[in-house]
């Protein structure tokens, strides 16, 4: 199983990226296998033009095509997810996110903002055809501070959501592989046998 890791932080480092990062290590001690992409590492005038012709771009839409869950961190500013993450989604086919479950994540400036994963990101995840869009996990920039001498200090709340947001992502996968696995069974015993 492949999970990618898609940071939309226009900055580096950031406090969503930071916590994308400490999600990737969680995933990676319970055994599973992560990749990343850091939109901003992408071509800029690329994503601008949807130059799909772009190897960088390709590349990347490729990696998502491959995943097959999706963990998505984005900064909130102005009550809204990146423009950065939104450039990058717009270049993704209709379907781009197709069968894929999503755990989405944020960090904003306050509670006030909590609601933009629900009400911003959620629904051009369901637009572009994802499986699944768990629970979102938010969290304040005062609940996610990096510090030099101890690294990523977390709220005890916060490490609580990434928990449970871990285990409904791999739990979402296992149910999604068993249904995968209940098809072809079910497709591979209509096969009639050829008689000559």
């Amino acid at each position: 199983m492949s999970i990618l890791l898609l940071s939309g932080s226009p900055s580096t480092p950031s406090r969503s990226g930071r916590l994308l990062h400490h999600i990737g290590e969680r995933l990676n001690e319970r055994g599973e296998r992560t990749v990343s992409i850091h939109v901003r590492d992408l071509p800029a005038q690329a994503l601008m033009h949807a130059d799909f012709s772009d190897p960088e771009l390709q590349a990347a839409q490729q990696l998502i095509k491959q995943a097959d869950a999706i963990v998505i961190a984005t900064p909130i500013y102005k009550a809204a997810y990146s423009g950065l993450l939104k450039t990058f989604l717009d270049v993704l086919p209709q379907e781009g996110l197709a069968g894929k479950i999503v755990l989405p994540l944020a960090v904003g400036g306050g509670q006030s903002h909590m609601l933009a994963l629900d009400y911003g990101l959620r629904p051009i995840l369901q637009a572009l055809g994802a499986h699944h869009v768990l629970q979102s996990i938010y969290a304040t920039e005062a609940q996610v501070v990096w510090n030099e001498t101890t690294g990523l200090q977390i709220a005890s709340e916060i490490e609580k959501r990434v928990a449970q947001g871990v285990d409904a992502l791999l739990d979402s996968l296992q149910c999604h592989y068993a249904q995968q696995g209940r098809i072809v069974q079910e497709e591979s015993s209509r096969v009639e046998p050829l008689t000559v």
